[in-house]
């Protein structure tokens, strides 16, 4: 092999060390490598076991670790507040509900950091640049407005006779003094805020900390307020957007690309969380293929742009903050080609869902293939799953959605004429009843005349809601209007869900009847956390 070969494989090693999110399994590698990261502290001064089991239930996706064979290195811990601008320094007990995060507000706008540590005998190697890593993204995922700390100065007990903490931070500040915590702080970009007394019990920094501040470069305030409650209560509320998409006679990629353009601005302006697009809207594409083909030749074709399609939506969602369902699209898989709806998130990620129930004329004209499971996809917004169109057709797959936590079934449909819309509609209104949740309908309209796979396209975008007190009284929060393409959108409140099976007017999922009835998935619903 050449030497820069050898080289090049050498570069490309794979990293020793994981970064993921603490589980329970954890508490016991936690406790270990924090004890060993605060020797100098007394017991007292670091959490207990059933503290930081605690931190992971309350809020899990604010816990981070990184693992080294089996060991966790190093581990970051935050919880979501809401702090008062004219007097934003706390204790440490104070702001983390004595360690227990009891004070963790969902309808906060800012990521506290609690604690960071890594164990000495892994310091120098890069793990708690990783933890930052993960925090940052946590800050931009959940569209948080900062990130603030309390940070210790260990160092600053052997300066204490020549200067205050004040003059001490400020030399750090300024690279003429290094600090074992303040300066990684300030490499990783937080801005030192103050200078307090009393944040914790510390030895070696003399019960002084600093206040640090590190403000997410990607924070949209609109799409904040919407989530967040002004009252300062754990209310949980998401603007949706759903396409109501024209199908017209195109020439290329190019063209479909400019048209799911517009869908995205859309939805982007008016500050939305999720934008929706309908099943096989793609299919636009048959008008530019150079001749009439079968209705399975041209899913083959339309699965060739698979990559495409993924490369479209990922830089979309990316460019945009937006979570977005890019309807679906024909995907190869084995022998097979499947109708596959896709998630993407901000962060580039992509997940799928294929149809499960496939018409007569999808298996006779397009040759599709059905898939064979359900995934409830937990977005940080809101727990959300994918029914393409004849799928909402089965109550139960929702009733298996709602039970393993969905909260919106996102419904991308396509259908050629009245009835079989209103198939689906009805469908998704009564899914919407009897689970409690919201059911989102993006659907095609109009005509490619020149394409006999599909002629015509009938549909109304909307949004259904449960029938109850605190929502729409015709359950609709959104529809649109007939044949013209637009969009509509919804503020939906999932607190309200949530209230509503529980002292709603009806409660269906607490008044079912194991006792003369069961529903049992014979392949379990995944249950995925999406980054």
């Amino acid at each position: 092999m050449a030497k820069d070969e050898k080289k090049k494989k050498k570069g490309t090693k794979k990293s020793p060390f994981k970064l993921r999110r603490a589980r329970l399994a954890d508490v016991e590698g936690l406790w270990a490598c924090q004890r060993a990261a605060y020797a100098a502290l007394p017991e007292s001064g670091i959490c207990t076991r059933r503290q930081l089991e605690m931190q992971i239930r309350t809020f899990p996706e604010g816990q981070l670790v990184v693992v080294h064979e089996k060991q966790v290195v190093g581990y970051a811990a935050s919880l979501i507040v809401t702090l008062d601008e004219d007097s934003p320094w706390y204790s440490y007990g104070e702001i983390t509900g004595q360690a227990t995060f009891a004070t963790h507000a969902p309808s906060g706008d800012t990521l506290y950091g609690a604690d960071i540590a890594v164990h000495p005998d892994f310091r120098g190697r890069g793990v708690a640049s990783l933890l930052y890593k993960g925090r940052k993204a946590l800050l931009e995922r959940l569209n948080l407005r900062r990130m603030v700390a309390g940070g210790r100065i260990p160092g600053y007990h052997e300066h204490a006779g020549k200067m205050t903490a004040e003059e001490y931070v400020a030399a750090v500040e300024a690279g003429t003094l290094q600090d074992s915590a303040l300066s990684v702080h300030l490499r990783v970009g937080y801005r030192v805020r103050g200078v307090h007394h009393g944040y914790l019990r510390d030895e070696q920094s003399l019960d002084y900390a600093t206040y640090l501040e590190m403000e997410n470069p990607r924070f949209h305030a609109e799409r904040r307020r919407i989530a967040a409650s002004p009252l300062r209560r754990p209310v949980r509320r998401i603007r949706v957007c759903t396409a109501q998409y024209q199908m017209r006679p195109i020439t290329g990629w190019e063209d479909l690309e400019r048209q799911v353009g517009f869908f995205v601005r859309t939805a982007e302006a008016y500050h939305c969380h999720y934008l929706v697009m309908p099943e096989l809207f793609t299919a636009q594409l048959f008008s530019a293929f150079p001749t009439q083909q079968s209705g399975t030749d041209g899913m083959a074709r339309l699965a060739d742009h698979a990559d495409d399609y993924i490369a479209m939506f990922k830089r979309f969602a990316k460019s945009s903050g937006l979570f977005i369902v890019g309807g679906s699209h024909p995907i190869r898989r084995g022998e097979g080609i499947t109708n596959t709806a896709h998630l993407f998130t901000p962060t580039g990620r992509v997940y799928t869902q294929d149809k499960l129930h496939l018409a007569p004329n999808e298996r006779r004209e397009y040759g599709l293939t059905p898939g064979d499971g359900l995934t409830v996809f937990d977005t940080g917004h809101a727990r959300v799953a994918m029914l393409l169109c004849y799928d909402v057709e089965f109550p139960e797959l929702s009733r298996l959605l709602t039970l393993a936590g969905a909260e919106m079934l996102i419904v991308p449909f396509s259908t050629d004429e009245r009835k079989s819309y209103l198939r689906v509609r009805y469908s998704a209104h009564a899914r919407a009843i009897e689970n409690i949740v919201y059911v989102v309908l993006s659907g095609n309209v109009g005509n490619l005349p020149q394409v006999d796979n599909f002629l015509i396209n009938y549909g109304h975008a909307a949004i259904c809601t449960p029938s109850d007190f605190a929502f729409p009284t015709d359950g609709l929060a959104a529809v649109a209007d007939t044949g013209v393409e637009t969009v509509v959108i919804a503020d939906l409140d999932l607190d309200a869900l949530h209230q509503s099976r529980e002292i709603g007017s009806v409660r269906p999922l607490r008044e079912r009847r194991p006792d003369l009835y069961e529903l049992i998935a014979k392949k379990p619903v995944a249950i995925v956390r999406t980054e």
